[in-house]
């Protein structure tokens, strides 16, 4: 690191802090409610268009932050950032900014497909730049073990972008349930009303022009090369195993995030599941085994943290499917919301709650008037997510605070890919043999040794804890 780069950084620090007034232009010199340039921020956004877009909008909000850098490899995606940030430079290729930027910048946003996450973040942290990536952390289990390791070594500030994981729905959560009001939990179960995208197609085909605008090469990134084809942008990515994790990567972040912080869970220690899929003709299946399916159930087992005996199972249910109501809702009374909700059952009691932990309620829900209910001992996150983490930036390594660093989120992304190496290996195929109920080779209960990250009583699922990157990619601390 450059000294210039190492004196600004403490800098950064130090004002953030209160510790070097001296050095801070006076706010009636620069106007009230404005920073000095030199004490700002300075984040590069990877992915500027989507969900990018949105993140780097949310971030810009703070008076102490700049953006410096733009990437993204469709100019369209770009175009709507690239005009709100004119004076950030714009780049396709994420390694060639962090090379050309790396003494400008001082964190990433990572917002591009799943299968991109790891690499961009991992060349951001090893440069000491801080890093903000969207959920699901990785796209893969390995990933997700790698990235938990590189926060300890590159010892910078980090946040997975499920922003639920700061609300005060899932810190309420967390009292109620350490209050006792339900005992000891046995059981969660979890659901979404994803996808919302198609999943369980038949894979596109056809010749099409590349748009000048994308760089389609990049986009595929670690990923094998494919023609391009518009069925996977700029949305649709979500729903094929290449690129996405289908609708338990995209929501498990948000609807499962109480169930990790309220529980003393880590790794399961085994998973099974269930999928749905489309069928012509009853001898004659067109499962799809490169796109997602259209619904699953899966459920884990977890051994207890805490020393106690017994595990404490998890379910998940998607594409339209729900566990059975608990007879303590009243049948006016809704399910969660329309996005998804988690239940969790107890020795003495359920509470129910909404998508990112929101609304948290004891069933029947009139116990909340009649309970004593806890007060209020966890600390909230007034200024969100997305600014929390960009005050614990500016704050240093060590001295600010984030609700879901890799420690936490990388531990976490394992366990929910688990349930999609479990969806895989349901749907693997055995093409020596011919009858109906034997073609399915997964369909068992896979049992997960996660010292080694491995399943111990099927071999071939194993081939889904580790992708195989196309040349040119890599991914190594």
């Amino acid at each position: 690191m450059s000294n210039k780069k190492l004196q600004r950084r403490k800098f950064i620090q130090a004002g953030a802090l209160g510790m070097a007034a001296f050095t801070i232009v006076p706010r009636h010199v620069i106007g009230r409610g404005h920073v000095a340039p030199s004490d700002k921020l300075r984040i590069a956004g990877i992915g500027a268009g989507g969900k990018g877009e949105s993140d780097i909008a949310e971030f810009f909000k703070s008076p102490n932050v700049e953006i410096v850098a733009l990437c993204d490899v469709d100019d369209r995606s770009a175009a709507k950032t690239r005009k709100l940030h004119p004076k950030a430079n714009y780049y396709k290729d994420f390694r060639v900014m962090l090379d050309k930027e790396k003494d400008i910048i001082d964190a990433c946003s990572i917002s591009t497909p799943d299968h991109t996450h790891a690499v961009a973040t991992l060349a951001a942290m090893q440069l000491g730049k801080h890093v903000y990536t969207q959920k699901p952390l990785t796209h893969d289990i390995h990933e997700a073990r790698v990235l938990t390791e590189a926060a300890k070594k590159y010892k910078v500030v980090t946040q997975m972008g499920n922003q639920g994981g700061s609300g005060n729905g899932v810190r309420r959560t967390q009292e109620l349930i350490a209050a006792g009001l339900i005992g000891e939990v046995t059981h969660v179960q979890c659901w979404t009303n994803r996808p919302v995208w198609p999943q369980g197609i038949p894979t596109p085909t056809g010749n099409f022009e590349i748009p000048k605008e994308l760089d389609w090469d990049l986009w595929l990134g670690t990923a094998k090369k494919i023609d391009y084809n518009p069925a996977y942008l700029p949305f649709n990515w979500r729903g094929w195993w290449a690129y996405g994790t289908g609708s338990l990567g995209d929501m498990a972040c948000h609807i499962m995030d109480p169930v990790f912080r309220c529980l003393p869970i880590l790794y399961p220690s085994s998973v099974e599941c269930s999928v749905a899929s489309i069928w012509k003709g009853m001898w004659d299946d067109t499962v799809n085994t490169d796109a997602c399916p259209p619904s699953t159930i899966i459920h884990l087992s977890y051994p207890k943290t805490n020393g106690k005996p017994g595990e404490i199972k998890v379910s998940w249910y998607d594409g339209g499917l729900l566990p059975q109501r608990p007879d303590e809702l009243l049948p006016e009374e809704e399910f969660g919301n329309w996005d998804g909700g988690v239940l969790f059952v107890g020795t003495k009691g359920k509470l129910l709650a909404d998508c990112y932990g929101a609304n948290p309620r004891l069933l029947p829900t009139k116990l909340m008037k009649e309970t004593k209910l806890p007060a209020e001992t966890i600390k909230r996150v007034p200024e969100g997510h997305y600014l929390q983490w960009v005050n614990a930036c500016i704050a240093g390594y060590g001295k600010g605070e984030t609700s879901s660093p890799f420690e936490f989120a990388g531990p976490f992304t394992e366990s929910i890919l688990i349930g999609n190496l479990a969806i895989r290996s349901w749907m693997m195929k055995n093409p020596n043999l011919k009858g109906w109920n034997d073609k399915y080779l997964g369909r068992k209960k896979l049992l997960w040794d996660s010292k080694n990250l491995r399943i111990t009583n099927f071999e071939p699922a194993n081939q889904y804890v580790k992708r195989e990157y196309r040349d040119g990619w890599k991914l190594e601390l």
